[in-house]
């Protein structure tokens, strides 16, 4: 689990302004928090931890050397100026289930043959206990073929009894669609015609 660190921050200063020093403001909350703790995490820091976490992933949060096992549950990415603006951590308790995210990562899909792989949901939502936390949910796309669509109840993540499933289970996670550019001689030859007038 990747540790991130990040300061107390005070509300007397604008998050503009932490923004404009390099930081991402923040707060974290949960059960076991009275309030929500502001906080604000070094930009380059957040960045770097992005690389392999994501909404919906579980971290490990270090506020002035206190540790919280937290999880992402909100990223606001300010896509004008190509940056995150705020992000907030749900700390997380042993015994309590959380809701959360899964990110749908697609293996295999140059395999595919004759068809198309079409993402329809991109992420499944869920509730469970931090131990079986997942922030994404793998589908093997060397088996498909045109035609083929994989539902949420498909996935084992889905029959998993620690995950409670949120998202529809007959909604289609992925699909195969055929593959429609082979254009027909005589479809050639009237665009041509066409072309001529």
């Amino acid at each position: 689990m990747d540790t991130l660190k990040a300061e107390k921050r005070s509300m007397d200063v604008t998050a503009k302004r932490w923004r404009r020093e390099g930081f991402v403001t923040g707060c974290i909350f949960g059960r076991e928090i009275e309030n929500s703790i502001p906080v604000k995490v070094k930009k380059t820091e957040l960045e770097k931890l992005l690389k392999n976490n994501h909404k919906g992933s579980q971290i490990m949060l270090d506020v002035e050397g206190q540790q919280y096992d937290v999880l992402i549950k909100e990223l606001d990415y300010n896509s004008l100026l190509g940056r995150y603006d705020e992000i907030d951590f749900q700390a997380l308790v042993s015994n309590e289930k959380v809701h959360s995210v899964a990110e749908v990562v697609l293996l295999n899909h140059e395999k595919v043959v004759g068809g198309v792989l079409e993402l329809v949901l991109p992420e499944i939502s869920y509730k469970a206990l931090p131990a079986a936390l997942t922030d994404k949910v793998e589908i093997d796309a060397a088996e498909l073929r045109v035609g083929d669509t994989v539902k949420v109840k498909d996935l084992p993540f889905y029959s998993n009894p620690d995950i409670d499933v949120k998202s529809d289970p007959e909604a289609v996670v992925v699909t195969v669609v055929a593959v429609h550019n082979e254009v027909s001689e005589d479809e050639a030859e009237a665009d041509e015609k066409k072309a001529d007038k």
